[in-house]
């Protein structure tokens, strides 16, 4: 299968990829051109064998492909692909997709344990919607038994990824109920006592995925354990604090029961712990919770203590900042529930600043505003108003800044700073990881960056099962929140103004939000690192850094420059951000580039290969040639070292 640009394989294939090159589906679009390429917004679906780190010869594999697809005479007869442990749950003929691009398309439509799948019937190429069920919000019914009119009468499914799918069923044909019905189990598995897809997914892959990040080895790149901080397994058992992990990095020498009296003063018993540690100057990036002050103004001589050690650790200031991401209104409200936020008169030589992001409901009804505006149709007239009604690039723009006044802290005032919202694992997580990219370029490469998801926000508890909602079909959740996608949202702003400083490509970030609700991987899946352990889901599931890393070349940026201890200063100003077309407008074919920019990219990067394969030859052949003149001359022959060139 041909690959294009991002999440919804458009696909213009006769016949099923070549055993065991199956990757995983995630997306869905629409593309009827008679073109045999595949639509510029679908997911590159990787065509490259997947071999296992055990071994298994592609002969197995090819094998177990067959046995899948004989076994099941419905896949075979509709060519719907199927992954590893996907099975064929319901089919619908003469279904007809209502498109608002193209308008109505007649065809079969599958569900499986995994996706939605339709194939057109009269279309040359065909036209495939390929839609991972985990990216689905809610279904709804269309008409009823009196309904008339064409295509008046079938289903309407809401995704979270912007866009609506409209299917109308013939009401003689009695398909819409059954389809109704495996739609509403098998999208929402952890509403009906069954599991996530993840859990039935078999692929294998050349690397565990689980192994990308150790946090002991990430400490040690940072310099950590010194003199200052200790690695502590106090939560070991997660008894101090149930979404931490089980090592910390906090201050030399402060007795476990102190440790124990601070997270006591934080909310959850999130207690400042060390996130990034400047190389030099030993400023620090730490990371918490708000403390419960409460109404009464409560303190805790033990939290500010704890803070003043932390302060002291760095002999470059005598200060110290602490960033509470809320509007100051809303920390002084969370008083009246027993948090709120540090006194400058309780905490000496600290620097209280608010940085006004705002809450989760907030962020939500943006994102709602967002789709209205983008999917299916832009009114064109009043689109920089309508976007700005959203306030959408306003939330990004105050994260941003945010991040950047932390960066600027550690690196150029040389002094640490402490980090917290409410409870530490929303706009925190955002606020720490955006300053660690700006300040440290190792998470600015392929591994970095998943290193920092793992460890801003797998291990540090962000709860991705609730503000997502995997499996779960309860789409007013009040805890669902685009959080993540926000953070995501924030690196693509950097990669547009530093386009050399980032080894990834916006497909490598488009990919990550197409997991994220894909429910393929167990990377995204649970609350906590605790949650994960005692699922066991390193053993149970995949993670999403084996399929990325097996198809490196995918998501390279042949622009990439390694420019180590470069600190990147974003502009955070209105004028300089704009919204990502490339992941919010996807799904509109007027809005797509000509010709696709991934494409263009791997042409480069082969491009640049070739270059480089050239130049290593010319300086073989001038070093032969040197060495050759100099034995003609009767001389002893010169030590030429060939010039590492890098083009």
């Amino acid at each position: 299968m041909e690959k294009s640009a991002s999440y919804g394989s458009i696909a213009s294939s006769q016949s099923l990829p070549p055993s065991g090159s199956r990757p995983p589906s995630t997306g869905f679009g629409g593309s009827s051109s008679g073109s045999s390429s595949v639509s510029e917004q679908s997911v590159y679906h990787k065509a490259d064998t997947v071999m296992s780190s055990e071994s298994v010869s592609s002969a197995d594999f090819s094998s177990d492909f067959r046995v899948l697809r004989d076994g099941n005479k419905l896949a075979q007869m509709e060519e719907a692909p199927l992954l590893p442990g996907e099975s064929i749950k319901d089919m619908a003929k003469d279904v007809t997709y209502i498109c608002p691009f193209i308008g109505t398309v007649r065809g079969t439509l599958t569900v499986t344990n995994y996706r939605l799948y339709f194939k057109s019937l009269e279309r040359d190429p065909p036209f495939i919607l390929d839609v991972p069920l985990g990216v689905i919000s809610r279904v709804e019914k269309i008409g009823g038994a009196s309904s008339r009119g064409e295509n008046s009468y079938g289903l309407e499914i809401f995704s979270k990824d912007i866009r609506t799918i409209r299917f109308a069923h013939k009401q003689e044909g009695h398909t819409r109920r059954s389809i109704f019905e495996n739609l509403m189990k098998y999208a929402f598995p952890t509403s009906n006592n069954l599991t996530l897809f993840a859990y039935d997914y078999k692929e294998i892959f050349p690397e565990n995925g689980w192994k990308v990040y150790d946090p002991i080895t990430e400490y040690k790149r940072m310099g950590l354990p010194n003199e200052s901080w200790t690695l502590s397994r106090i939560n070991e058992h997660y008894e101090l604090c149930d979404t931490y992990p089980t090592i910390l990095v906090v201050p030399e020498n402060v007795p476990e029961d102190e440790l124990k009296k601070v997270a006591a003063f934080r909310s959850r018993g999130r207690l400042p712990v060390l996130s990034w540690i400047h190389p030099e100057s030993q400023a620090t990036v730490t990371r918490c919770s708000q403390p419960l002050v409460g109404m009464s103004g409560k303190r805790s001589k033990d939290d500010e203590k704890f803070l003043q050690i932390i302060m002291d650790s760095n002999a470059q200031s005598h200060k110290i900042f602490i960033f509470d991401a809320r509007p100051s209104v809303n920390a002084v409200a969370n008083k009246a529930k027993g948090g709120g936020y540090e006194s400058e008169d309780a905490y000496q030589n600290a620097e209280l600043v608010f940085l006004d992001i705002h809450n989760i409901h907030v962020m939500r009804e943006s994102l709602r505003k967002l789709k209205e505006i983008v999917y299916p149709n832009i009114e064109e007239s009043h689109w920089l108003s309508n976007l700005e009604s959203t306030h959408w690039l306003e939330h990004i723009k105050l994260i941003l800044a945010g991040a950047l006044r932390i960066a600027d802290k550690v690196e150029s005032g040389k002094t640490s700073v402490v980090v917290h919202c409410s409870d530490g694992w929303d706009r925190t997580a955002q606020l720490t990881s955006l300053s660690m990219i700006m300040l440290d370029s190792y998470y600015r490469t392929i591994k970095g960056f998943e290193v920092l998801i793992e460890k801003e926000w797998l291990s540090f508890g962000h709860r991705f099962q609730l503000r997502v909602g995997h499996g779960d079909r309860n789409h007013t959740d009040a805890d669902r929140s685009p959080v993540f996608l926000q953070f995501i949202d924030c690196v693509w702003q950097m990669t547009r103004q530093f386009p050399t400083a980032f080894e990834f490509n916006e497909f490598f970030l488009i990919t990550i939000l197409d997991h994220l609700y894909s429910c393929l991987f167990g990377t995204f899946l649970l609350n906590s690192e605790q949650q994960r352990i005692n699922e066991g889901l390193q053993k149970t599931t995949i993670s999403l850094w084996a399929y990325v890393n097996s198809q490196l070349e995918e998501f390279i940026n042949p622009l990439y420059v390694n420019y180590s201890n470069h600190v990147l200063y974003p502009v955070a100003s209105m004028r300089h951000l704009e919204l990502w077309i490339g992941y919010y407008i996807r799904w509109n074919p007027r809005m797509r580039p000509q010709e696709p920019i991934h494409q263009r990219y791997k042409e480069l990067l082969a491009k640049r290969t070739e270059l480089q394969k050239k130049v290593e030859e010319l300086q073989r052949e001038f070093s032969n040639r040197s060495a050759s003149s100099s034995e003609k001359a009767g001389s002893p022959p010169r030590s030429i070292t060939p010039e590492q060139t890098v083009v």
